[in-house]
């Protein structure tokens, strides 16, 4: 797209946002300082490092066998930079454990240090980016359908130990970028089918966060966040981790939780969530996915669900509590492609919730002028806020408008067709 008419159309929005008392350059200016959290499992189908030769297993599955999946951290970490030049904005990396350099030999679990994530440490430096973490439950000889909720205490033993260790490396990946490392707990543990014990499972898994937690670490390098979920692959019937067992521990224990969109009954957003649980807890961190119907963690696209959540942020007034990270893995399309559909859709759902008149939306409710607040919202959906997208891509010197499309072709063509 000429640039001529890039900055044509951008003045036109302008305008035209102006006229609804809203400032477009100043939406910019917001939105450039939000960093999606870019999930590493996207490149490689949740693969990691550990062990080449393993299966994912504990609610985990990926469809498709499109070539070109990252099989080394230099392929994952080429896959990364490239995103990085397609996409505006300064974004954060989300590894999880199984993502460590390996390369000396096998590593169990209960046994990972900092040093082992070296040099994604200072890759990140390197590349101006900053590292948040995932401990890992799944995928493991000692998964099963039971970890830190097991009846077995050499089994719940082994997973504490991971988790010390996964606190430990978030703290030090923290401390070394100078900005608090985000280190999510999701634990897969639950039933296929009917589960009688289920308080019994509760309890497992509330002491074993407890005695891990009670290890003090300064938020100023590390800040762990619980993630709920429904049901999963196996454990369709029960899940120890569910919503109303994190809410109810993050809340009596002061700290962020998760939510993924994805992990709710099939027909329930996330949204109207983030107004109530802000007045209850110190943070939010999010997942963003796409469920179809499911958990079924399918590309981010720009659709009524995204607007809403990203709407609801923005309303909130709090975007500094509030942490946006994606979380899906498609292996049937183009990988480095799946990266940047979902992350320019996060952001222009953002943009178009920045550029609401949120103020004077709240003025209308606050004289019962009903009508007026749903004419607004009704004009905002028509007007141009791609044009200020696009203006946005043009000011970062990345690809406008459809223009990635050949950059993600080329990569595969010299990169990817050839692993």
């Amino acid at each position: 797209m000429k640039e001529e008419l890039i900055k044509k159309e951008f003045n036109v929005a302008k305008e035209k946002y102006a006229a609804l008392g809203v400032d477009v350059e100043k939406a910019i200016e917001k939105l450039n300082k939000i960093s999606i959290s870019i999930h590493c499992w996207q490149a490689d189908d949740v693969g990691g490092f550990e062990n080449p030769d393993g299966e994912l297993s504990g609610g985990i599955q990926v469809t498709g066998n499109y070539p070109g999946k990252a099989s080394t951290i230099d392929e994952l970490k080429g896959d990364i930079e490239k995103v990085l030049t397609l996409v505006p904005g300064n974004h954060r990396l989300s590894l999880h454990a199984i993502y460590g350099d390996f390369t000396d030999g096998f590593v169990d679990r209960d046994k990972i240090e900092p040093k082992h994530f070296k040099t994604w440490i200072d890759w990140a430096k390197q590349h101006n980016v900053k590292l948040d973490f995932n401990s890992t439950f799944f995928s493991h000889p000692k998964s099963g359908n039971y970890s830190l909720s097991s009846f077995d205490p050499g089994i719940r033993r082994f997973w504490k130990d991971h988790l010390r260790c996964c606190r430990r490396i978030a703290e030090e990946m923290g401390r070394q970028q100078g900005d608090a490392c985000i280190h999510n707990i999701w634990v897969h543990d639950g039933e296929k089918d009917k589960t009688v014990s289920r308080i019994q499972h509760r309890q497992l898994l509330k002491e074993s966060l407890d005695e891990v937690l009670s290890e003090k670490i300064s938020t100023d390098y590390l800040k762990d966040t619980i993630e709920c979920k429904l049901f999963g692959i196996g454990s369709e019937s029960y899940v120890v981790g569910s919503h109303e067992f994190y809410l109810g521990y993050a809340v009596k224990n002061n700290m962020m939780l998760t939510l993924d969109a994805g992990h709710f009954h099939p027909t329930e957003g996330i949204a109207d969530k983030i107004s109530s649980i802000l007045l209850f807890v110190p943070e939010i961190n999010l997942h963003v996915s796409r469920p179809e119907r499911w958990d079924s963690d399918h590309v981010v696209i720009l659709n009524d669900a995204l607007l809403e959540l990203s709407q609801e942020l923005v309303r909130s007034g709090q975007m500094d509590k509030l942490h946006v990270g994606l979380d899906y893995f498609d292996g049937s399309i183009n990988r480095i492609g799946a990266y940047v559909v979902g992350i320019r859709a996060t952001q222009k759902a953002l943009l178009q919730a920045l550029l609401e008149p949120t103020e004077k939306l709240r003025q209308f409710e606050k004289e019962n002028k009903n009508f007026q607040r749903m004419a607004y919202l009704e004009e905002l959906k028509a007007l141009p806020w791609n044009a200020v997208y696009n203006y946005y891509c043009l000011q970062q010197g990345v690809p406008v408008g459809d223009d990635y499309i050949k950059e993600v072709e080329s990569y595969e063509t010299k990169i990817g067709s050839k692993r």
